[in-house]
């Protein structure tokens, strides 16, 4: 039998905690063939003393304390120790289905594959999460990536969160903790890259709660935005186009903004670029919430507004960060 470590990077996560254990603890993987190492960065919260107090409940749980916060650094902290013949990365905001290590080891075994992992299935607390949950299920909010989507089956370039064969920490090396928010995508190129394969199924399946505010949204997106600009710094090319294409449009309205103030020139791009996103925000936020319903239309329609706004500027953030950099030196 496969031995599994559960990778799970903690910060301010007191409120999820709970179920994230009880999913755990409820499993019909065999508890001895398994090892728990949960990273707290520091929270500000109650979060590690939780951890603490779920310690003392159970016997092969590992809590370490990580003053770098970041979650690449916690994750490289619980690999550097893990046990396990295959290392399943876990998210705190999400719950398990009580099959999900046995499918996610059943998987590595019957493919091959170096990472496999499931569609993301969200779970609404309120209207806005709700919102959210509609949107990321969406071609217009997160572009062709698969996992989104729980049709999709086979082999991909990324899946949501993924279980790991130990010998690719080895071969490819850690996540990258210079890129926030980006460390999976980019672990998963360098796989990909050195002739990896990665495998999504529908019977790995669990469920995450997504933030519950459109600012909290704000800054989730921001960050994957600026971290993706580092993947492409470091590996010179996108790992998908998709990713550049929010950027490319807050860069079209930044540019129509400022040449506006030149005898009107910016104009001619701004108002086709408006135009034509307001056109395409108004079909694809009606073809979301009409099979669900209306009363959504707005909110959905904001969240599309957030998640293209957000991760584009934060791009465009990271790339005018490192253009400053370059020189001054």
């Amino acid at each position: 039998m496969k031995t599994v470590s559960l990778l799970i990077p903690v910060y301010n996560e007191a409120s999820f905690l709970p179920l994230l254990f009880q999913s755990i603890q409820q499993q019909d993987y065999p508890q001895a063939a398994i090892d728990i190492i949960a990273v707290d960065g520091h929270s500000t919260d109650t979060s590690f003393s939780l951890l603490k107090a779920y310690q003392q409940q159970i016997p092969k749980l590992t809590v370490l304390s990580n003053p770098r916060r970041s979650a690449p650094s916690s994750l490289n902290m619980a690999i550097q120790i893990a046990q396990g013949d295959y290392l399943i990365r876990m998210d705190s905001h999400t719950e398990y289905a009580p099959d999900y290590i046995r499918q996610c080891v059943a998987a590595l075994d019957k493919t091959g594959a170096d990472n496999v992992g499931g569609h993301i299935r969200i779970k609404a607390t309120n209207r806005v999460a709700q919102a959210i949950a509609l949107a990321t299920t969406s071609l217009f909010g997160v572009g062709n990536s698969q996992f989104h989507y729980t049709d999709q089956e086979g082999y991909v370039d990324t899946v949501y969160l993924g279980a790991y064969r130990r010998q690719v920490f080895t071969t490819i090396g850690y996540y990258d903790e210079n890129l926030i928010g980006a460390e999976d995508d980019e672990l998963n190129y360098r796989l990909i890259k050195q002739g990896g394969k990665i495998y999504l199924t529908a019977a790995i399946q669990s469920y995450y709660y997504p933030r519950d505010s459109l600012k909290k949204l704000w800054r989730q997106y921001f960050q994957y935005g600026y971290g993706k600009f580092g993947v492409i710094r470091k590996h010179t090319l996108p790992t998908s186009i998709r990713h550049l294409i929010p950027a490319l449009f807050v860069l079209s309205l930044l540019i129509g903004i400022l040449s506006s103030f030149y005898h009107g020139l910016g104009l001619y791009l701004l108002l086709p670029v408006i135009v034509s996103y307001l056109f395409a925000l108004t079909i694809f936020t009606l073809q979301t919430t009409y099979k669900t319903t209306l009363s959504l239309f707005g909110l959905v329609a904001l969240v599309f507004i957030t998640l293209h706004l957000s991760y584009g500027i934060g791009f465009l953030t990271a790339s005018a960060t490192q253009l400053s950099k370059h020189l001054r030196h």
